[in-house]
């Protein structure tokens, strides 16, 4: 007799059915670039369709966002050279405007899940994560600074907190921290396996975040961002930060790292995310408007292969878009 697995694919309908992956808004979380002047907007060059916003302008798009069904949100803010200082103090200074935008959010969508950026490489004027000393970064000696960014932002009202600056011990030394002060609810998103990759250039064009040139400071991040070679560190990361008190394990990028993100899944017990980078994202992009792809279908099979793999919420650019589809009933289902 022959097998005809075929039989499950003939209709719209009874592939609905066996359909084994669904993919709703509900775990989409959409970036955001904040900037300082409350009117401004710019658009990133380098990812068309994403924009820099300031608070003003950022609000409308959160309540669309929200209307078709996204209600997480990460922000990174765009911070100018004045504010920038080798320990990137005013990252928890009381006047630093991505904290007074999270009060705002909060108060016009307290329904809305804010996630923040813990890294000192926006508020630092040698760009990077953690800070530069003796021509090297410095682990332990970044750790007080991160912490104190934390409890500021908890301070201002993210929901979670995700560290992406690939620190050593920086995820039980925040959750010390936060408790200490009472913020015991307050979650930590993990950038758990963050490579030292390739696709994170249009990221750091809108942010103005890359390394700053000079012979005293290191020219990459690859001394605390991964080798893209391994695997298994990535899980010696994730059972670290299990430990450490971390709420969500991340991976990114996405994409390239969907085996990272089945390993993770299958390995440890908390839910997983995965940041669909920049780079990706603009790679998508360029290709469809050539002509090259369709993006009415590429688009959403790229969302549907991360969350396949194993990615229970997905950071990504196109998430508005998905949302728009999905609620008009565009996608499959």
């Amino acid at each position: 007799m022959m097998i005809r697995p075929r039989r499950n694919r003939r209709s719209a309908a009874i592939r609905g059915l066996v359909r084994e992956t669904i993919l709703s808004p509900a775990h989409l979380i959409q970036p955001l670039f904040l900037l300082p002047e409350a009117k401004a907007e710019s658009e990133v060059s380098s990812l068309p369709g994403t924009f820099r916003r300031g608070i003003e302008r950022m609000l409308p798009e959160i309540e669309a966002c929200i209307k078709v069904g996204i209600r997480s949100f990460v922000i990174f803010p765009a911070v100018p050279d004045e504010h920038k200082d080798k320990e990137a103090t005013y990252s928890y200074a009381a006047e630093n405007f991505y904290l007074e935008a999270a009060k705002t959010i909060k108060k016009h969508f307290p329904e809305a899940c804010l996630i923040s950026d813990v890294a000192m490489d926006p508020y630092s004027i040698d760009g990077h994560d953690g800070l530069v000393g003796q021509g090297k970064i410095l682990n332990d000696e970044s750790l007080p600074i991160l912490a104190k960014m934390s409890v500021a932002q908890a301070e201002a009202g993210f929901d979670i907190l995700g560290p992406s600056d690939m620190m050593d011990g920086r995820v039980g030394f925040m959750r010390q921290a936060l408790d200490a002060e009472g913020f015991y609810e307050t979650g930590i998103m993990s950038y758990t396996a963050k490579y030292a990759s390739a696709y994170y250039g249009p990221f750091r064009a809108a942010l103005d975040s890359a390394p700053r040139e000079d012979e005293n400071i290191p020219k990459d991040k690859k001394t605390y961002q991964m080798d893209p070679a391994n695997a298994r560190e990535a899980l010696r990361e994730a059972f670290l930060d299990t430990e450490e008190g971390a709420d969500f394990l991340m991976v990114k990028p996405a994409l390239h790292y969907l085996d990272i993100i089945a390993l993770l899944k299958a390995e440890t017990e908390l839910p997983i995310a995965a940041y669909h980078v920049s780079g990706e994202c603009a790679m998508l992009l360029a290709a469809c408007q050539n002509g090259w792809l369709d993006y009415e279908q590429a688009m959403p099979e790229v969302l549907l292969s991360i969350h396949r793999a194993g990615a229970d919420a997905i950071l990504t650019y196109f998430a508005k878009d998905y949302a728009e589809r999905y609620s008009k009933g565009l996608l499959a289902r």
